[in-house]
C-alpha cells in the first residue's frame, strides 16, 4: 500500500522529511508553482517522479487512488498531491527504548478532524511521542494529512495493540500517567505535575477514556470550567491540557 497526501503544507513537510520515501508527485504547473511560492521547494528538491497533468486529471487520479486505499474521495486542493511509502510508525517497545519525556496517548479517538487537530497541537508543544491504538483510531488518510498540515511529519507515532498495557508499562518505567476525564473531581493544575517524564491520556469525545485505561492511569484529572459549559471538544481540551502538562517541561 501507499500514503496519499493532500494539502500543500502537508506535501511540503513530507518532501522535507528525510524519513519519507516519496513515490510520485502529481500536480498541475500551477500547483508546482504554488508549492515553490509558499515553501521554496523547486523541482530539483523533490526526490521522486513528477507528473504534470491538468487539474481535471489530478482529480481523476485521486479518485482512483482513494478507491485503491479504500477511503472516501475528497477533492484535491491546490492542484497537487503526493504519493509516498507508508509513514513509518513505531512499537511500544521502541518507545520504552527511546524513553521520550513528553508522551500523548489517544484512546479510541476516531474522528479525523479531532485527530489531526490534536497532532498539530502535539507538534506545537514539542510532544516526543503519540501513542495510537491499532484499532478504533483515526487512520492516516488523505484527509488526515491535509488537516494535520504537516504535523504527522513532526511527531513520532507509536502503535499499540493494548493501550492499557502500554500505560501500565509506562507506570512501571516511572512515568506519571494522567488520564483526562470530565468526571474526575481533582482538577488538572500545572503545579501538581512534579515529574519530568509524563504521559497525558485523552479519550474519545463521546465516551471518554475506556474502563481498561481508567483502571491503570496513575491519576485522573479534569479541566475546571469557569462558565456554563462544562465540557469541551476533545481537541480543544487536548490543547489546554498540553499547555498545563508540557509548557513547563523545558
Amino acid at each position: 500500500m501507499f500514503d496519499l497526501i493532500f494539502g500543500i503544507h502537508s506535501i511540503a513537510a513530507a518532501i522535507q522529511n528525510p524519513e519519507r520515501e516519496l513515490i510520485q508527485l502529481v500536480a498541475s504547473e500551477e500547483g508546482l508553482s504554488e508549492l515553490n511560492k509558499k515553501h521554496r521547494i523547486q523541482k530539483q528538491h523533490i526526490k521522486c517522479d513528477i507528473k504534470i497533468v491538468s487539474s481535471h486529471e489530478i482529480q481523476e487520479q485521486a479518485a482512483r487512488w482513494c478507491k485503491q486505499l479504500g477511503v472516501e474521495y475528497s477533492r484535491v486542493p491546490s492542484q497537487i498531491m503526493l504519493q509516498t511509502e507508508p509513514l513509518k510508525t513505531y512499537t511500544i517497545q521502541d518507545l520504552l527504548h527511546d524513553q521520550p519525556t513528553r508522551i500523548l496517548a489517544l484512546d479510541q479517538i476516531s474522528d479525523v478532524h479531532n485527530g489531526a487537530a490534536i497532532l498539530r497541537t502535539a507538534s506545537f508543544y514539542g510532544v516526543d511521542a503519540v501513542i495510537i491504538p491499532q484499532e478504533r483510531s483515526f487512520g492516516l488518510t488523505p484527509s488526515l494529512y491535509r488537516i494535520a498540515s504537516g504535523a504527522t511529519e513532526a511527531v513520532k507515532l507509536y502503535r499499540s495493540s493494548s493501550l492499557s498495557r502500554a500505560v501500565t508499562q509506562l507506570n512501571d518505567q516511572g512515568y506519571m500517567t494522567i488520564g483526562l476525564s470530565e468526571h474526575a473531581e481533582k482538577k488538572l493544575e500545572s503545579d501538581d505535575l512534579k515529574r519530568q517524564n509524563l504521559c497525558l491520556v485523552l479519550g474519545a469525545e463521546e465516551t471518554g477514556l475506556s474502563n481498561a485505561v481508567l483502571r491503570v492511569v496513575e491519576r485522573t484529572l479534569s479541566l475546571e470550567s469557569q462558565g456554563m459549559i462544562k465540557s469541551l471538544n476533545v481537541s480543544a481540551a487536548a490543547a489546554i491540557a498540553m499547555e498545563k502538562c508540557f509548557s513547563r517541561l523545558i
